[in-house]
């Protein structure tokens, strides 16, 4: 993280954590020149492992006694299954939109769960393996990372856009489009167009935002309380310095947004 002849304070700490590994520095607010390495390598790997667990509990599965592991999944099956015939009425579409239920349901289950690991672990890992000179900057919760949830938002998109053209077909995706819900009027057809492309862009904000709004937070909150508890350390506070309270006004530092590229400061 920082070489010993300069160990890092509490604010440089928190923006090394919040910092992500990716192919160049980010000029702007939105830079689509720029990769996060860190958030395509983690979000794949959780992808991989949540289709290896189901594929596996598929494989093994017996029509007797379950074990806990069949059980487990069974029981996230059904739940799957009841929300599917819930919202959705047709078993044609029901057989793809269930199982890509139950694939992102695990997905981001998993990709979630990378937040309780220890902070510094991973970069304790690349230290002992020697990577920690090509590997200075990694963020290991995808969900936290403003790319991921966006591009997972858009992809929702993309598939409440492909099932009701799907369903309604084109012209009565159209037709509704223009003429609901105000009633098939010309000098409606703007304010319909506009109230169900708001509705669209409402539903794909939405999701990026409740996927990214509570990891994010909860990770800058948990860099700083791991630095509280180092406070009492005596091998750390020549290094860290007096770390205040996050409760004390003091303990407002200055974090960097990794996703903006400015300084702002953070609570």
């Amino acid at each position: 993280m920082s070489s010993p002849d300069h160990a890092p304070n509490a604010s440089e700490y928190i923006v090394h954590h919040l910092a992500h590994l990716n192919t160049k520095a980010q000029g702007s607010i939105i830079d689509l020149s720029v990769v996060n390495i860190d958030t395509l390598f983690w979000s794949l790997m959780m992808g991989f492992l949540g289709c290896f667990f189901m594929w596996r509990a598929a494989s093994r599965a017996t029509s007797g006694v379950p074990g806990r592991f069949q059980a487990l999944v069974e029981m996230l099956v059904e739940m799957v299954n009841d929300q599917a015939k819930a919202i959705i009425h047709s078993a044609e579409s029901r057989q793809f939109v269930a199982p890509l239920a139950m694939t992102v349901f695990v997905w981001i289950t998993l990709m979630n769960s990378l937040d309780l690991l220890p902070v510094d672990l991973p970069h304790k890992i690349f230290a002992w393996t020697g990577l920690d000179s090509l590997i200075q900057y990694n963020r290991i919760v995808p969900t936290a990372d403003l790319n991921g949830t966006f591009g997972m938002a858009l992809g929702v998109l993309l598939l409440m856009l492909y099932y009701n053209i799907k369903i309604k077909h084109l012209g009565g995706f159209i037709h509704e489009l223009f003429c609901a819900p105000f009633g098939n009027k010309i000098w409606l057809y703007p304010f319909n167009l506009l109230l169900n492309l708001i509705e669209f862009v409402a539903k794909t904000v939405r999701q990026h935002v409740r996927r990214r709004a509570a990891v994010h937070a909860d990770r800058a909150a948990r860099c700083h309380r791991d630095l509280v508890g180092l406070r009492h350390a005596p091998c750390c506070r020549h290094r860290l310095g007096d770390i205040p309270h996050p409760d004390h006004p003091a303990a407002g530092v200055h974090l960097h947004d990794a996703d903006t590229g400015v300084h702002r400061p953070g609570a």
